[in-house]
């Protein structure tokens, strides 16, 4: 068994790790309350979904931790989480504009700027596109694509891995883990496109929202979950991280990966707790940025 091989500073490790998650938990739920309490009820389900992705990370790799055989499930839950959670994102900012209605109403003379990441930040000659009901619409069929066939995506590969035609730590040509993965680092790209190109609309109008932070947030849990994940696997599989018996090397980075992600998530559930604990009120027709610098010129 696992507490079987563990010496004393791997329990001593393990359970602080076990504290950090039931604390990130214990935050989030204090977080939710809050929330639910103070947020408007066309916001709150967003907004909560959202700071739930750091937690359900951490509780996600603690399990996968201490039950090294679920890892594969416990992967690809966070992963399905954190791509209904990209969409939740993008929602979200249209929502903080005051909505689908009055984002149209502000920005009916904009244009949106599509040269930026991940998929154009280099192509600086792209035409700027009107903002419109149908672009809105594309923007969201681009996150809502990733939400829906990850989803999709992870009942395909436990089929096929429960059939023996799924190894995750084979990516030869002829395995269905090299394919499955390119296709959904497509899909990923395509879903973060939009919400680059709706973050560039905003972040100006919604400085006072404290956007730059949460989009900052969001990246962080992106890039640990996905991109640090990633290169521990390569990692692993290049031995370069050895074996250390009874662990493989894919077993000993898939430790390591559990074990960074749940500190990172617990800085980033303390941190998001920060950043959105503040009453949310529906922006005025004005910029609020420039009603608090007239708010602040004027003498008492």
């Amino acid at each position: 068994s696992l507490s079987a091989g563990l010496d004393l500073p791997g329990i001593f490790l393990f359970a602080i790790l076990t504290l950090m998650t039931l604390i990130a938990n214990l935050v989030f739920i204090e977080e939710a309350v809050y929330i639910y309490r103070k947020i408007p009820s066309s916001k709150r389900s967003i907004i909560i979904w959202i700071n739930a992705a750091a937690p359900v990370i951490a509780t996600t790799s603690c399990i996968g931790m201490w039950i090294p055989r679920s890892t594969m499930f416990t992967d690809f839950t966070a992963a399905v989480f954190f791509a209904i959670a990209i969409h939740k994102f993008l929602m979200m900012m249209i929502k903080e504009c005051g909505g689908q209605k009055l984002f149209l109403r502000r920005f009916e003379n904009g244009r949106f700027k599509i040269s930026t990441g991940p998929c154009c930040c280099c192509c600086l000659c792209l035409p700027r596109v009107r903002i419109a009901r149908r672009t809105l619409f594309w923007l969201k069929l681009g996150t809502f694509q990733f939400a829906f066939l990850r989803p999709v995506l992870m009942f395909i590969s436990i089929v096929l891995w429960t059939n023996g035609n799924y190894t995750l730590y084979n990516l030869s040509p002829k395995g269905a883990a090299i394919w499955i993965s390119c296709f959904v680092g497509v899909l990923t790209i395509i879903a973060l496109w939009p919400v680059g190109i709706m973050f560039q609309q905003v972040r100006t109008l919604l400085t006072c929202k404290k956007i730059i932070p949460k989009f900052a947030l969001y990246q962080f849990i992106l890039i640990l979950n996905h991109l640090q994940a990633a290169i521990i696997n390569i990692l692993a599989m290049q031995r370069i991280i050895p074996c250390a018996p009874p662990l493989s090397s894919s077993a000993r980075g898939a430790y390591v990966t559990q074990q960074l992600l749940i500190m990172e998530m617990f800085l980033i559930t303390l941190i998001s707790r920060v950043v959105y604990r503040r009453r949310y009120d529906d922006l005025e027709p004005l910029e609020c940025t420039a009603e608090e610098a007239g708010d602040s010129k004027q003498t008492p």
